[in-house]
């Protein structure tokens, strides 16, 4: 499915760093041959049926969701409050994001916390 200039712009949230982000994800995911899909009740992009590519489950770049399978409801609910964040701290989000995640990893960094661990998928 092609993504709309329009859907693109929605999945960024009007950061031009997540812009730029979405659109380097869109072309990655087109690379790993990842059927596309524009979710609007989370205004992501959803990259399905990637072999490799992305980290954990799945991993947020911009307002795309890379991932292997269809995630449900709750990790698209999770996933788009990584979007806010790409948003929020445009390109420098990763570096932000890895700084966090070596101080505390997985359940006890900030923005998985932030992001909902539940919906995440993080052990309770």
């Amino acid at each position: 499915m092609t993504i709309s200039l329009e859907e693109r712009q929605q999945a960024a949230r009007g950061s031009v760093g997540s812009l730029l982000a979405t659109t380097v994800a869109i072309l990655w995911a087109r690379l790993w041959r990842a059927k596309l899909r524009y979710d609007p009740a989370t205004q992501l992009v959803v990259a399905t049926g990637m072999v490799s590519g992305f980290a954990r489950a799945g991993t947020t770049v911009g307002g795309v969701f890379l991932t292997r399978r269809e995630p449900s409801a709750a990790l698209l609910r999770h996933e788009a409050v990584h979007a806010d964040q790409w948003a929020r701290h445009g390109l420098t989000f990763p570096v932000r994001y890895l700084v966090e995640e070596v101080g505390r990893p997985g359940r006890m960094n900030r923005f998985e916390v932030e992001a909902g661990l539940k919906d995440g998928g993080y052990p309770q």
